[in-house]
């Protein structure tokens, strides 16, 4: 089976969100189980790859030119990369103070204009496509092969000037969106099959509070839309493994926790409480959907707790601002590092005793899965793929995997915490949650399946 594979990120070529995370284990996994993927991603930085050929694409004269670069990536694999005018940044979406580039419109519908010229000139058996960025490639194909589109998150969904509808040729009314484009609405109109990165996300945006204006539309699709919950890669995310850890461990041989423990709370400055008190970390984009907010208001009860915590984030400068006061007022509890370091992420892992992700929406999330396979208890939002992925374990007793806050607020989370660190304190009941987290299979093996399952109904009903 030939699948033709787009997105806008993908690690290591871009890695913004949790797509690029997601992208990358799916199209390994799918490649280890004998598919022929062709991956095209923007060449946003002219990346060099090995064995490289390059060609011309056939495209509208306002995507011109148009080129396509294919070749090895060291640790990754055969993959092309496409440049169309202004693809080329030094950030996929985003000036260096968050705000999105003007003329996203004009480099994602050309790259989905150049997606579309690969698919008529590759033949794909599938095309898979991936979020807004890629969407419109269904609108510039006079005849698709059976087609797929993941919606990783709804909160993005391209909306821009009517103008371009006039530059589509395949049912561009699809598109139409009060007076605009949104390539996310054309897309999931035209594809064989929406699929979201959980199922309770996929319940989630049929509803009016959280469809964010598509949910009449994802509703009519009926048994068109589909929710399979990510994987993580536990070839990389595995602590019995990590080259970033000075000292690993397992399920098995769990001693390796304390010192990896003892080594972030010195790297952030904290004193160490030789595990008296737990040391809470948090790994995220700092921005509203991640209830980073609701973090700092959380945190002025953790002295009564009594924890630490740890935070490892960039994004908005308002929440920048907010959690560098939030360390200020409390340095002997609170430690925040403005930035993104994907080795400091596997050390913050490693070394906390849990993990606080308190967001308002999850279409998935990552980091949860990648704590419980580090031996650290996640306490959650009942959201999206958090409610898949993470079981209370003072509603299941005996069954848990970590803590979830039935509210979306302060008062919730802090509930959370506080029953989280209660469970803390009973050595056995710890290590019991402990263990369901590490053991559980949280690789990329059951969702390719799934895939693979959706890939071939859709070439058997074409």
């Amino acid at each position: 089976m030939k699948v033709l594979f787009a997105a806008a990120e993908m690690a290591p070529i871009a890695r913004v969100g949790g797509m690029a995370e997601a992208s990358a284990g799916l199209v390994k996994q799918l490649r280890s189980d004998g598919l022929d993927v062709t991956v095209v991603l923007p060449d946003y930085a002219n990346t060099p790859l090995e064995n490289e050929t390059a060609i011309k694409l056939l495209l509208p004269e306002w995507a011109r030119p148009g080129t396509a670069r294919s070749g090895h990536l060291e640790g990754f694999g055969e993959i092309t990369l496409v440049d169309v005018p202004w693809i080329e940044k030094p950030h996929p979406y985003t000036d260096e103070d968050g705000i999105a580039f003007p003329d996203n419109d004009l480099r994602f519908f050309g790259f989905s204009a150049a997606v579309a010229a690969l698919i008529n000139r590759e033949l794909p058996d599938i095309v898979h496509l991936n979020d807004w960025h890629t969407a419109a490639a269904l609108g510039f194909l006079q005849e698709a092969p059976p087609s797929l589109l993941t919606i990783h998150t709804l909160g993005y969904q391209g909306i821009t000037n009517p103008g371009w509808m006039d530059e589509l040729v395949t049912r561009p009314h699809y598109f139409a969106w009060y007076g605009g484009t949104n390539p996310l609405l054309g897309g999931i109109r035209l594809a064989d099959r929406v699929v979201t990165v959980s199922p309770n996300y996929a319940r989630e945006i049929m509803t009016e509070a959280e469809g964010m204006g598509l949910h009449e539309h994802l509703a009519n699709l009926g048994d068109r839309l589909v929710g399979i919950t990510n994987g993580i890669d536990t070839t990389e995310w595995n602590p019995s493994t990590d080259e970033f850890l000075s000292t690993r461990f397992s399920a098995t041989d769990f001693a390796g926790k304390e010192q990896n423990r003892a080594e972030l709370l010195a790297e952030f400055g904290l004193r160490s409480t030789s595990g008296a008190e737990p040391t809470i970390g948090v790994v995220s984009r700092l921005v509203d959907q991640k209830g980073m907010d609701l973090v700092a208001d959380a945190a002025r009860f953790l002295e009564n707790v009594p924890a630490r915590l740890v935070i490892l984030g960039s994004g908005d400068a308002h929440l920048v601002d907010l959690l560098d006061d939030l360390a200020a007022r409390f340095p002997d509890r609170i430690s925040f590092r403005n930035g993104y370091d994907i080795k400091l992420a596997h050390r913050i892992f490693a070394g906390s005793d849990m993990l606080l992700m308190p967001s308002r929406f999850e279409p998935c999330g990552l980091a949860q899965m990648q704590a419980m396979a580090y031996g650290t208890i996640p306490i959650v939002t009942d959201v999206g793929g958090l409610h898949d992925t993470v079981i209370d374990d003072d509603v299941s007793s005996g069954e848990g995997t970590g803590f979830v806050s039935s509210s979306v607020d302060t008062a919730g989370i802090v509930d959370a915490i506080y029953r989280a660190c209660r469970a803390w304190t009973s050595p056995t009941r710890r290590k019991a949650i402990i263990q369901r987290g590490m053991t559980a299979d949280w690789s990329w093996a059951a969702p390719a399946g799934e895939y693979r399952r959706l890939y071939a109904d859709l070439l058997a009903n074409r």
